[in-house]
């Protein structure tokens, strides 16, 4: 892993966010006509961009989520490691890091914090969303929880930043046709919605890098 870049990108993390007007370069136009506060009884989520070393490259965890549990309204989706706040957590930063070791396995002690993305409402499900971005020294011992994940996406970071990996589609969810999504491609299978949305904003600080 490029330490230098780790540090590169800790440091941009302190500093101002791009925010939402890059949060919605990749945000269905269903979605960006939605934005708003998240209300009063909305509920906390918390996911993480775990960031790690392979093949002398830079790579980003994402989950394709299992497609049974009715309940789920991002189901089937690609999505961060993460989940809903607990009475137990002490921080989102801990509900992220939990969170990620119950659906991937990666230990919360492997893993360093670098700063965090700007949150983002999510009406369907009614979640306020709080992205970290972190980072492990060496490869994680990835052990997935198959009732709630399917399958682990290793996407090298570089690969979001090519213009040749984003289209737009129309999109089935939730019994409905969403028309012409932004996403971005992964080995072809499409990240859409909030997870590109969040995606987008990390695409734009790893950019300001250069």
């Amino acid at each position: 892993m490029d330490i230098e870049f780790i540090h590169d990108l800790e440091h941009r993390l302190k500093e101002d966010l791009p925010g939402e007007e890059v949060q919605n370069r990749m945000a269905p136009i269903l979605i960006t006509e939605e934005r708003m506060p998240a209300p009063e009884n909305h509920l906390i989520g918390c996911v993480l961009a775990l960031l790690y070393p392979k093949d002398r490259k830079t790579y980003l965890a994402l989950i394709e989520r299992t497609s049974f549990h009715s309940g789920d309204k991002h189901a089937g989706q690609i999505s961060f490691p993460g989940g809903k706040l607990e009475e137990s957590d002490y921080s989102y930063e801990d509900c992220a890091l939990r969170e990620t070791y119950e659906e991937i396995g990666v230990m919360p002690e492997s893993v360093g914090i670098l700063g965090n993305l700007t949150p983002l409402y999510v009406p369907v499900s009614n979640f306020l969303i709080h992205p970290f971005i972190g980072f492990t020294a060496e490869y994680p011992k990835f052990n997935l929880h198959d009732t709630e994940v399917k399958s682990l996406i290793e996407l090298p970071i570089e690969h979001i930043l090519k213009s040749k990996y984003k289209g737009m589609a129309d999109i089935e969810a939730r019994g409905m046709t969403i028309k012409d999504v932004p996403y971005y491609d992964a080995a072809g299978k499409r990240i859409w919605g909030a997870t590109a949305m969040i995606m987008s904003e990390l695409e734009q600080i790893i950019s300001d890098l250069d």
